[in-house]
């Protein structure tokens, strides 16, 4: 099956915004690599070689072609930043970091000598502070406290 080229052709103002973007190299690895990309895109290179060339996968080459091919009328260096990732979702907020400070320097329970990051856990749980919590978690909040 014959690969489909979406022609990257840059216009003069373009490439010398990006040849300065990708000399200037203080910004992300990400974004001077996908300059990269269309700059040897509009010398002609095909994607296998700037898959070899740059390092990256198939998909990236891809996706910086269609980026730059659906650009409309956005800035040149506005298609070398991704979006946002949204990651994964912050569970154990102020608020729980201050019931753990909280438990962390109240009296431990009768028959134990101190708080362990097992029993704060737990007691979150009980408390219905979080919904789960790990001994890690209790771990990292209280370094962060202290």
């Amino acid at each position: 099956m014959p690969q489909q080229h979406r022609a990257v052709k840059l216009t003069k103002a373009e490439r010398g915004e990006l040849e300065t973007f990708v000399a200037h190299g203080t910004r992300s690895a990400r974004a001077i690599t996908h300059a990269r990309i269309l700059l040897l895109a509009d010398e002609g290179r095909k994607d296998r070689e700037l898959t070899q060339i740059l390092g990256v996968s198939r998909g990236t080459v891809h996706n910086v072609r269609n980026k730059y091919k659906n650009k409309a009328s956005a800035h040149i260096l506005d298609l070398l930043h991704d979006a946002p990732r949204s990651g994964r979702p912050i569970q154990l907020d102020r608020r729980v970091e201050a019931q753990v400070a909280m438990i962390a320097c109240s009296a431990p329970p009768k028959g134990c000598g101190r708080w362990t990051l097992y029993m704060i856990a737990d007691k979150l749980v009980k408390l219905a502070v979080t919904d789960s919590s790990s001994h890690e978690s209790v771990r990292r909040l209280l370094k962060k406290t202290s």
